[in-house]
């Protein structure tokens, strides 16, 4: 799958305007004789040109600065290009022109008619996209387009685009038309219908432009669309090929979560590395890192505990797991006679116990903190060296800097090697899970915190206690804290909704999205936020009944004492 064709700048535009039963997208259908996306039903788009970059061109754009235009892209310059291409695309393509004349007017329906004929000549080359402007005294509107995705073709196609996908609302007078060669058919279409065409059979969509559609399909009209467009958190979808569990190459997308590993393991993106997580068997993560996993799946532990090896020569072992022999050998093995160090995260059974056993066979130091003396610990895990919370390890040229993160437990630790800026955050953050907080030993007062202080660290990739590694490490962060924080207000609308209750009654209505079978294990979780609210004075526990605490405000008006 070995792959040198690099990605070309690309913008695409999706058009929307409001129609008898809801927003509408205009949508292109592409020749079928093309070497590319062959009869596939696109939005206007392309290509950047280099006269999209032209300072003759960029005088003529109203609305946005060059500096706003790569600041909401991500990008240290040259952002405008992107709006100018989509907005001379979308012309070429389809027809439409969001622009104005030097006098500030919109071009109305009539004038974009007229200037019709000359899409030929810009899509030939016969006459540039300045000149057009120019003479016909134009400005291009960008301010009206919001920057809201970014998409990046898969290795091995014939073509690579690396597209950056616009919004903006069509201009009332304006029904567009497709050119008659490159594209030929175009239409409105509300994107639930398109994509319940493409389910038939009867439209063909490429996974960016149906997840696209599906993305705007909720909204009731289009300027709801188009703002939540300018307010959204753009992510980069490059998908990536891999070898599934069977051996057999596959194509993964953002939302897999082997997605960031991939990219980690394949920055070549050769689709050689595996996505298989097998017990015992050793894979290399990058220059320093290799993950074995444990023989110890469940529901608590995904698919097993995580083992990382560190380093070139001697070794650190984070988190050596269970005291399972078959995974102490794999260790072992994989170790070659290198272990010298055994860190831990936590003492919880699943990740430390293993430590005694590696150390009884390799001599190798053991680090960490010591075990609350609660059940579920490891009460026999005994550091040889104890780590406090900015205290860095040194060895081989590497650094691990541990960071006290309490939570899940109150000794956790997760370590930041500081070369490759990869964290191993143990329970602190799992990978397609959220973590159980478990008083008394848990707390979610102190886990919120601890989430909190990783905003600060920089990090590139976090590597779980269980299963891949995970990408965007601050956006996942905020997620697990919006999570807890959205949990925690379930429990409060609980509380105020049912008055005093037992929190076998408040699982039921707060986990009302989990599985019932899950509800034990929630009712942990529920525990730390009741034992949260109650820390900051907003709920009290009665005969082991649950309530709000109600403000001075609130007594008096439902007629307290004063």
């Amino acid at each position: 799958m070995a792959d040198k064709l690099a990605p070309r700048p690309a913008a695409t535009l999706l058009l929307l305007r409001d129609g008898s039963l809801g927003p509408e997208a205009f949508m292109l259908q592409r020749n079928r004789s093309a070497a590319f996306l062959a009869g596939a039903h696109v939005f206007p788009g392309g290509a950047l040109d280099k006269a999209d970059r032209d300072v003759r061109v960029l005088r003529r754009v109203a609305g946005l600065t060059d500096a706003d235009a790569s600041a909401r892209m991500g990008v240290d310059s040259g952002g405008l290009a992107y709006w100018v291409a989509a907005l001379r695309e979308c012309f070429e393509e389809a027809g439409i022109l969001l622009a104005e004349g030097e006098d500030g007017l919109p071009i109305d329906g009539a004038r974009a008619a007229a200037l019709a004929p000359l899409r030929a000549l810009l899509h030939a080359g016969k006459l540039s996209f300045h000149e057009f402007l120019d003479r016909e005294r134009l400005v291009l509107r960008a301010g009206e387009l919001a920057y809201f995705g970014h998409w990046i073709t898969a290795p091995g196609r014939a073509r690579r685009f690396d597209t950056r996908f616009f919004l903006a609302l069509a201009p009332q007078d304006q029904v567009g038309a497709h050119d008659g060669t490159e594209l030929i058919d175009s239409l409105w279409l509300r994107p639930q219908d398109a994509i319940d065409l493409e389910a038939r059979g009867d439209l063909q969509l490429v996974f960016a432009t149906k997840n696209t559609l599906a993305d705007l399909a909720r909204f009731a009209r289009a300027k709801d669309a188009l703002e939540h467009a300018r307010e959204a958190d753009v992510e980069t979808n490059r998908a990536c090929w891999a070898l599934g569990p069977d051996g057999a190459a596959a194509l993964f997308r953002r939302r897999d979560p082997q997605y960031f590993e991939i990219h980690w393991t394949d920055p070549e993106e050769t689709g050689q590395t595996s996505v298989a997580l097998v017990p015992g068997e050793a894979k290399r993560l990058d220059q320093y890192v290799t993950r074995i996993v444990a023989p110890n799946p469940g529901m608590m532990t995904g698919p097993g505990t995580n083992t990382y090896l560190v380093g070139e020569g001697d070794l650190a072992v984070i988190d050596p797991g269970p005291a399972i022999d078959e995974h102490v050998r794999a260790v072992l093995e994989a170790g070659a006679g290198r272990i010298r160090w055994v860190l831990c995260t936590h003492t919880h059974l699943d990740h430390s116990p293993a430590a005694a056993a590696i150390k009884a066979a390799t001599g190798a130091v053991v680090i960490g903190r010591p075990a609350p003396a609660l059940p579920g610990q490891d009460q026999g895990f005994a550091p040889d060296r104890v780590l406090g919370h900015g205290d860095r390890f040194m060895f081989g040229g590497l650094t691990l800097r541990a960071l006290h993160t309490p939570g899940h437990a109150s000794n956790h630790l997760c370590y930041l090697l500081e070369n490759t800026r990869m964290l191993f955050t143990g329970d602190h953050v799992m990978q397609g899970s959220t973590v159980v907080i478990n008083p008394p030993d848990g707390d979610m007062r102190a886990y919120l915190a601890s989430l909190e202080l990783l905003l600060a660290e920089d990090v590139l990739i976090l590597a779980p206690g269980h299963g891949y590694l995970i990408g965007e490490p601050h956006r996942e962060v905020r997620r697990l804290v919006r999570h807890r924080l959205a949990r925690e207000h379930k429990v409060v609308s609980a509380l105020a909704r049912l008055g005093a209750a037992e929190p076998d009654a408040l699982v039921r209505e707060v986990y009302d999205d989990v599985s019932a079978r899950l509800h034990g294990v929630a009712l942990r979780s529920l525990s730390a936020h009741l034992e949260k609210l109650a820390a900051e004075g907003r709920a009290h526990s009665t005969a082991g009944r649950w309530s709000l605490v109600q403000s001075p405000a609130a007594e008096r008006s439902a007629g307290g004492a004063p």
